[in-house]
């Protein structure tokens, strides 16, 4: 595979292109005006919200490249304080309102953060959302009441429910006995439980900015992590498992890289894009 294969290049964040202290790969950073000098768009797709986002995007020096924000549901592009909107998918309220209702019933313990655009709002300041907080570097808006905030928040494009790892595996595992057609359940960390629209999805995302910048899934590269990230791995011509990322998702990918501790990101542009 030449440089000239790749026209478009999207990855993950977290575990991807910051190292396990949240750090940016430097190196990676280093190589992005190689990049807007080839024309090779870098974009991210990410579980974050714009905010969490753009502090990345402005560090790596990728003004004006979209955001695939809430893996997906919501793809902006411009200052996140005051975007464009180039797609959401925004979650079904009747839906999440159920939903809200039987999480609050059956496991009171869990902590629940809604995302409408550049909105956080959790239900409670603990723990849970303090390591959040800490590790997006953004505040929550606290409403102790969520159910009267979907009749305000429109559209709401994503929810993060958090506790201890047993607790939301039993929840996830609950939720598949269930019927909630319009909307989509995944853990994206043993404690992380995601709620979207049904059909978000980083593969959805990947097709969507594809579309956007008019370029072949062939021409793509993909560079991802986790499970959530295997959609997009599987569908680009090039997918790129980090190598701190679990099996699963290695036989998943085209070709392995270094971990994010070892500028595995930088290593797979600098190998299948920029020699």
């Amino acid at each position: 595979m030449t440089k000239r294969t790749i026209r478009l290049i999207i990855s993950d964040i977290d575990g991807t292109i910051l190292n396990d202290r949240h750090q940016v790969d430097q190196k990676l950073k280093d190589m992005i005006p190689a990049l807007k000098e080839l024309g090779i768009p870098f974009v991210l797709a990410s579980a974050r919200s714009p905010l969490g986002m753009e502090p990345i995007a402005q560090e790596l020096g990728l003004d004006g490249n979209p955001l695939a924000c809430y893996n997906g549901a919501l793809v902006i592009k411009g200052d996140p304080q005051r975007y464009s909107t180039i797609i959401e998918h925004p979650l079904d309220k009747k839906e999440i309102r159920t939903f809200l209702e039987l999480v609050k019933a059956e496991f009171p313990s869990v902590s629940i953060n809604l995302y409408s655009g550049k909105d956080w709002i959790a239900d409670r300041l603990d723990q849970w959302v303090q390591m959040e907080a800490d590790i997006t570097g953004e505040q929550p808006i606290i409403q102790n009441a969520l159910l009267p905030v979907l009749d305000v928040l429109l559209p709401l494009h994503k929810l993060l429910l958090i506790d201890e790892p047993a607790v939301i595996q039993q929840l996830h595992a609950y939720l598949q006995t269930l019927d909630f057609p319009h909307t989509a359940f995944y853990l994206s960390k043993d404690n992380y439980l995601e709620v979207t629209a049904k059909h978000v999805s980083k593969e959805q995302a990947l097709q969507e900015i594809a579309q956007y910048y008019q370029t072949p899934l062939e021409e793509v590269m993909t560079i991802g992590d986790n499970f959530n990230d295997i959609p997009m791995l599987r569908l680009a011509g090039l997918g790129v498992a980090m190598g701190n990322a679990p099996q699963g998702v290695k036989q998943e990918a085209n070709v392995q890289t270094y971990s994010n501790n070892q500028h595995g990101a930088a290593e797979a542009v600098e190998n299948y894009v920029l020699i």
